[in-house]
């Protein structure tokens, strides 16, 4: 699906627009289409691509069954741009959507776009019990950002349902996109971090990994997550996009809004809980130039990450990516 044959709607009623970020203009394209720029300081750029593409290897040699979750921001579309060139421009497993029904529209106009563009196998999870209140919610009642705090929503409709697909599918390993330099919590992984049954995470005892030895075996009902992007920071990832001219949702890029200021979200997640920062990055030397000054952490308007002491920790313990 070429951007001339697929356009942007009007958005401008919707809620998720109703904060500071607005919406996107009607007609729009349904990415940002960077032109191709390298750089002289980002040679660094091509041991952090071979060491990815290695790691995506690895994963696929030790775990056939296998799968990408794919948040649709930047950098599980830097983790697409890698597998593809991992494996010659197609990717052998499935990706995986978690949707908890609160997503920004155009991330799901951006979500058309890219299964097209890439041919992707992308399999759409949704919690539905737990947004009708049905099933074992029953007596709970429906979950969302109007009945419950943002990490027990966070929980329940992207761990849940994780848990759900993970039943379904038995798959024995996930690459994920995370990165240490997103959170003190994600800063204590592994490249390949296994996960027990109930998919708990224990970040107090892991698996050493000396001389590229990774843990490539897991118990039935187990997994191992493979942190293809660990050691890449924020700056490498625009720096990447804008080497390799990677399509990235356009909300990474400053607009301005009713009250005259310029606003950008650094990371994308539900709408209702995402906030935007203020910004005059509406490129990508902007966004490079701004994360050299900025004292704002990336994930500062993620308001799960802030509910409560050491949220992220607690999330990530019980199986959150």
């Amino acid at each position: 699906m070429s951007t001339q044959e697929y356009r942007l709607p009007d958005y401008s009623e919707h809620p998720a627009y109703a904060k500071k970020y607005p919406a996107p203009a009607a007609g729009g394209p349904p990415a940002f289409f960077p032109e191709k720029i390298s750089r002289d300081d980002a040679a660094h750029l091509d041991a952090l691509e071979a060491q990815s593409v290695f790691l995506i290897r690895e994963a696929y040699h030790h775990f056939k069954n296998i799968c990408m979750p794919w948040s649709m921001g930047k950098d599980s579309n830097v983790l697409i741009w890698l597998s593809l060139k991992a494996f010659c421009g197609h990717i052998p497993y499935p990706l995986l959507h978690i949707d908890t029904t609160y997503e920004f529209p155009e991330m799901l106009d951006y979500r058309e776009w890219a299964v097209r563009n890439y041919g992707l196998d992308l399999i759409v999870k949704i919690n539905e019990e737990a947004r009708a209140g049905t099933g074992e919610y029953a007596e709970r009642g429906p979950i969302g950002y109007d009945t419950a705090d943002p990490v027990t929503v966070t929980h329940e409709l992207k761990t849940a349902a994780l848990q759900q697909v993970m039943a379904k599918h038995q798959w024995s390993a996930l690459v994920t996109g995370i990165r240490r330099d997103e959170d003190a919590t994600r800063a204590k992984e592994r490249y390949f971090s296994p996960r027990n049954k109930d998919f708990e995470w224990d970040y107090k005892d892991q698996p050493p990994e000396f001389w590229n030895q990774f843990t490539t075996s897991c118990a039935a009902g187990e997994h191992v997550r493979v942190q293809a992007l660990l050691d890449w920071s924020e700056r490498d990832i625009w720096l990447y996009i804008q080497r390799e001219g990677i399509p990235i949702p356009s909300m990474y890029f400053a607009r301005t809004a009713p009250d005259g200021k310029r606003y950008r979200f650094r990371s994308l997640g539900c709408w209702p809980i995402t906030g935007a920062v203020e910004s005059e990055a509406d490129t990508i030397d902007k966004i490079i130039d701004e994360l050299a000054t900025t004292k704002t952490s990336e994930r500062a308007g993620r308001a799960q990450d802030h509910h409560e002491r050491n949220a992220m920790q607690k999330l990530r313990a019980k199986g959150f990516m």
